[in-house]
């Protein structure tokens, strides 16, 4: 090997200063060829000059010491660089394509969030204790996810029509939350009709409720239900179900509509 540059060369060859090349020695970036026994002399071969061109690269696009071991810590031979580099490329590619997921995901949980503490601040809207009047519904009862709610609203439509009489709700059956196999009642109130298909025509007895109107979209409704549920709890309540949650503006039949806006009373039976 005696074509191997002394330390100074190398050092003119690759831009980089000698304490730098003793530097990067140290910290197994950029290991000479050979190292003269007693000596301590460092040698490099010419071929390394492009392993250490790489190594000025990276930093100068300021990637750090510890960055650029990770990249090069599989490399060989200073012909794999290339190849090297590549796969770490891609590797990263993947990455960063993952971490936007990510991002947007959490962009998503830091909104609602926001959204869930605007209505905790929001004074327009207060709990109050109010008298429920018996009201006649038809009532299409369903197993499965709250959102789902919709097909039943659709099929009172079609089948009582004109007798519809008020705004949707909805009766929460549940002791507790279900995400996939919840237990509830769409429900329309009607000026008349026989129980047809599914759909049972009952009457909601008068009751005593706490109630809460909610204004977001339905995805933040736990907040103002925490809310009624810790009133109930203050003063020593005992909720009943079903609870109900009465639709006062929401989606139109074509038009979304602003979610932002949606209203929702949220009727918390007591005993």
């Amino acid at each position: 090997m005696s074509n191997l540059l002394s330390i100074g060369d190398f050092s003119r060859a690759s831009h980089l200063t000698v304490k730098t090349l003793r530097f990067y020695h140290e910290k197994g970036i950029l290991i000479p060829a050979r190292v003269e026994a007693g000596t301590g002399y460092r040698l490099y071969a010419p071929s390394q000059v492009h392993q250490a061109n790489v190594v000025r690269q990276l930093r100068a696009l300021d990637f750090s010491v510890r960055e650029i071991q990770e990249l090069l810590a599989d490399v060989e031979d200073e012909h794999d660089i290339l190849a090297d580099l590549e796969s770490k490329h891609t590797t990263i590619r993947l990455r960063v394509a993952e971490d936007r997921q990510t991002q947007k995901k959490l962009a998503a949980i830091i909104n609602r969030i926001k959204e869930e503490r605007a209505i905790m601040s929001d004074a327009k809207f207060e709990i109050e204790e109010k008298q429920l009047e018996p009201i006649l519904v038809a009532a299409k009862r369903m197993t499965g996810k709250y959102s789902d709610c919709g097909k039943g609203f659709g099929a009172i439509g079609k089948k009582f029509g004109f007798k519809i009489s008020g705004k949707a709700m909805l009766l929460c059956h549940d002791e507790e939350y279900k995400e996939t196999d919840a237990d509830f009642s769409a429900c329309m109130p009607v000026k008349g009709g026989e129980s047809t298909d599914g759909i049972e025509v009952l009457e909601l007895p008068a009751a005593r409720c706490v109630s809460l109107v909610h204004k977001g979209p339905y995805e933040t409704l736990k907040t103002s239900y925490a809310k009624v549920f810790e009133y109930i709890a203050e003063k020593g309540y005992t909720a009943q179900r079903p609870t109900r949650e009465v639709y006062l503006k929401g989606p139109g039949m074509i038009f979304k509509g602003n979610p932002q806006k949606y209203l929702t009373e949220i009727q918390v039976v007591f005993g």
